[in-house]
């Protein structure tokens, strides 16, 4: 590709991007939505957290895990606990983390 390809296409994506991300903010009245829509969109963020976290949690190198010794299964398990147990983020986090570099640095998962 020749840079003014490149440049094209950097400004052609941040102009979609741009669009798309201000396509809400432009009308001064709030658009009409269905209540179904309105319902589905509740579960937007959820769904797509767990389509980036699911996949880094149990696939190692584009395949599934096949064994029990991975530290992510266990630091997992734990912030997920964690948080059932106290509704706290900053536990969730530092309780997973803190199994996941015990079990990798001290038994070298």
């Amino acid at each position: 590709m020749s840079s003014w390809e490149i440049v094209l296409g950097i400004v052609g994506m941040g102009l979609i991007t741009l669009l798309t991300r201000c396509f809400f903010l432009l009308p001064k009245n709030e658009l009409p939505m269905p209540d179904w829509a309105k319902q589905g969109l509740r579960y937007a963020p959820l769904a797509a957290l767990a389509a980036v976290i699911v996949p880094e949690i149990v696939m190692s190198h584009g395949e599934l895990i096949s064994t029990w010794k991975d530290a992510r299964l266990y630091a997992t398990a734990v912030g997920t606990a964690w948080f059932f147990w106290r509704r706290d983020i900053l536990g969730t986090i530092l309780s997973g983390t803190a199994v996941m570099l015990a079990l990798r640095i001290g038994l070298g998962w």
